[in-house]
């Protein structure tokens, strides 16, 4: 049985939400950004340790640029790895990205998928993992072009994850956006990665720029086909603990709780069955 950092239905926590009322059953865990807290005090900070101190967090990195080629920010890393004590966070993540080039970039770019990536970014996250005294998990990314490609997004993802020697935060809605940007079945996608590694999920929604063309926005709900692809991820690999992405557009929280919901119910289902099958035997 694999172990996981966190169980059941969670949600990004975001600074707008503050002075909402949450009710404690409705979310099971907690996502945030490090760098959007770290030395955060006064009010936010009192409202944030009150959280912490009531659910499970998990820390998913925003400008750890692992596949940049400046150096990584140890000085970052430290600051992650107090804050992580401080708050007796559960996980940290980030993504299979860059953002930095003599300076923040502001956007998440991708990896050329050659050999010679791999091996460059493997390097840098085995550096991340052995200064944090931790493994952590790097994200499936959305990506709107492949320079330099010489080998497909699952073969990249997954020589980088063998090679690092560490896990994986699946991330379902960019499966979805990746697939009808670049062409390519969602579901063998999915088949293709190793469920032992996966650590926990993320969902989200997007902008549909052109029937061909998905931005990954997290500015919007969930879509039937996204929810499909969950449904279609626990069943290859599990039920996974799953967190609700939502960064633009924040609707009130009894609407995000709704999402929640949705999953707690998708992963019902699917446990549901695999006790049935075990009283079967």
């Amino acid at each position: 049985m694999r172990n996981y950092p966190v169980e059941g239905a969670g949600l990004g926590l975001r600074r707008s939400m503050m002075g909402e009322e949450v009710p404690s059953a409705a979310v099971d865990f907690f996502e945030v950004a490090p760098e959007n807290w770290i030395g955060v005090g006064g009010r936010y900070g009192r409202w944030f340790r009150e959280f912490t101190e009531r659910y499970p967090f998990i820390l998913h990195g925003l400008s750890l640029s692992i596949g940049a080629p400046e150096p990584l920010d140890m000085d970052l890393v430290g600051s992650i790895k107090k804050f992580i004590r401080e708050h007796d966070i559960r996980y940290y993540s980030e993504h299979l990205s860059y953002c930095s080039d003599h300076g923040h970039l502001y956007d998440l770019l991708p990896i050329p998928f050659t050999e010679e990536a791999v091996m460059y970014v493997a390097e840098r996250i085995r550096i991340v993992q052995d200064a944090l005294g931790q493994r952590i998990a790097m994200e499936n990314v959305s990506y709107y072009a492949a320079p330099g490609q010489e080998m497909s997004e699952l073969a990249f993802l997954n020589a980088v994850l063998g090679e690092a020697d560490c896990d994986l935060l699946l991330d379902v809605n960019n499966i979805y956006v990746n697939s009808i940007n670049h062409r390519y079945d969602p579901f063998e996608f999915l088949r293709g990665l190793p469920s032992e590694r996966m650590r926990y999920v993320h969902v989200a929604g997007h902008y549909d720029e052109a029937e061909d063309l998905k931005v990954d926005t997290h500015g919007a709900p969930v879509i039937d086909p996204v929810w499909e692809l969950l449904n279609k991820a626990y069943e290859i690999h599990g039920v996974m603990p799953t967190l609700l992405e939502r960064d633009f557009n924040i609707p009130p929280i009894p609407q995000l709780l709704e999402e929640v919901g949705h999953i707690k119910t998708i992963q019902a289902s699917h446990q549901v069955e695999e006790n049935y099958v075990l009283s079967r035997r």
